[in-house]
């Protein structure tokens, strides 16, 4: 009787485990191939900020973000987001290896360890997960990271980014950003306005695009706006 309970249990357990693999493993694709077509109406971090805005008093409680369409983005900020985040966009499948192994290089020699994240990682981070640095997140970032590369192309994972990135407290998104901080819609955005808006993306609560930790950070975005997206026909023709 013992043993038949206990066989019963293991072929439960198995088909349990069956099953969460394949959630794990089909889920992301059916929740990102829609997004070829479709923006998500939320994310898991602007749901957070929703609820410390409650807790803090303040109004709306559920921030502020304006979708618009790749051709309402000003160009200038397309470059600017990835002169200062992620360069290397167009090069890599999701991991930018080279950045990492630079990151790692700068630790040995004893500076800070900075982060490495791609674009695509900041989606699948932004959409699905929540903070921390658990080794169960992790893999699931890098899960997601791996299937929104398949499932997307390059310009829709920016369009995605784009719209729902973080830019101040309660602000979401480039249109928001920009009528937010420049008056002034996500098309019409200057060369400079676009690199403040970019250099306050790492902590865009406590900066502001007119402070000036933002001013330091516009420079050296500027700098490498001047030059084109590094693109795999590039390397081709070296």
């Amino acid at each position: 009787m013992a043993a038949r309970s206990t066989r019963t249990l293991w072929k439960r357990l198995r088909r349990y485990l069956l099953i969460g693999t394949l959630l794990l493993v089909a889920g992301p694709f059916v929740l990102i191939l829609p997004l070829n077509f479709v923006q998500p109406f939320t994310t898991t971090v602007m749901l957070r900020r929703t609820i410390q805005r409650i807790g803090e008093g303040k109004k709306p409680w559920y921030p502020r973000r304006d979708v618009v369409s790749r051709s309402e983005i000003s160009p200038n900020l397309r470059r600017a987001v990835l002169a200062s985040e992620d360069d290397r966009f167009y090069l890599h499948s999701g991991f930018d290896f080279e950045e990492i192994e630079n990151a790692l290089e700068r630790a040995r020699r004893g500076r800070r360890l900075r982060g490495a994240s791609t674009i695509t990682q900041q989606v699948a981070k932004n959409l699905f997960l929540w903070e921390g640095r658990s080794y169960v997140r992790k893999g699931l970032e890098a899960w997601l990271t791996v299937v929104l590369e398949l499932c997307l192309p390059k310009e829709r994972i920016l369009d995605l980014y784009l719209n729902l990135a973080e830019w101040g407290d309660g602000v979401f998104g480039a249109e928001m950003a920009a009528r937010t901080h420049f008056r002034k819609s996500a098309k019409n955005l200057t060369r400079e306005e676009a690199a403040r808006l970019a250099a306050v993306l790492p902590s865009p609560r406590k900066w502001s695009p007119k402070g000036s930790i933002a001013s330091r950070r516009a420079a050296g975005i500027l700098a490498r706006m001047r030059y084109a997206v590094p693109k795999p026909e590039d390397l081709r023709q070296e």
